[in-house]
């Protein structure tokens, strides 16, 4: 059996970070779910109505033979703007922060270098406001929420907000993409 990680990060509507992780060679799950609040078991109704301090995030199954932890971070810092507190695109609201959801000291210790990393370089107009925090607490999403990409390929918000980061994973990441089975 395959030793696997996990990874929990959170950067905007669960929808588009679920599905763009889904596009790697070695992600086995992208689950979407809740994190970083304050209230046991949300719901997305209280979530949205920003009740519960929690954001949307996924946690990512993966085998880090295939795909390493430095590498979901390039993709999450591809396919979102750290730099917009409480927002991504058109979705407005504390669950739609930026943030890094840590299991582990190396994990932490990882994400800081990256972004301190990111910092130095000028990698972005303005100040990264990526929060680091601990995973303490991971509630998954109601079941309509899961692959939610997949079972609705057609709906404008995924068309208009997942689709072009997908795109980025298969442009900038092509050699890290799944590739389909024969």
């Amino acid at each position: 059996m395959t030793e696997t990680a996990q990874a929990t990060l959170a950067g905007g509507c669960f929808w588009c970070v679920e599905a763009a992780f889904k596009e790697l060679d070695g992600v086995h799950e992208a689950e979407s779910g809740y994190t970083g609040g304050h209230v046991a078991d949300p719901t997305y109704e209280a979530v949205c109505r920003e009740e519960t301090g929690h954001a949307e995030a996924v946690q990512i199954t993966y085998d880090p033979d295939v795909i390493g932890y430095p590498d979901l971070l390039r993709v999450f810092f591809t396919i979102h703007d750290p730099t917009t507190l409480n927002r991504q695109g058109p979705d407005v609201g504390e669950q739609y922060r930026s943030a890094i959801y840590y299991h582990d000291d190396a994990q932490r210790e990882t994400a800081e270098a990256f972004v301190e990393e990111l910092a130095a370089e000028g990698a972005y107009d303005d100040e990264i406001v990526t929060e680091i925090e601990p995973l303490e607490e991971w509630y998954v999403a109601e079941e309509y929420h899961q692959d939610y990409y997949e079972k609705n390929p057609n709906d404008r918000y995924c068309q208009f907000n997942a689709d072009p980061k997908i795109q980025k994973v298969r442009e900038k990441f092509a050699d890290k993409v799944r590739q389909p089975a024969d």
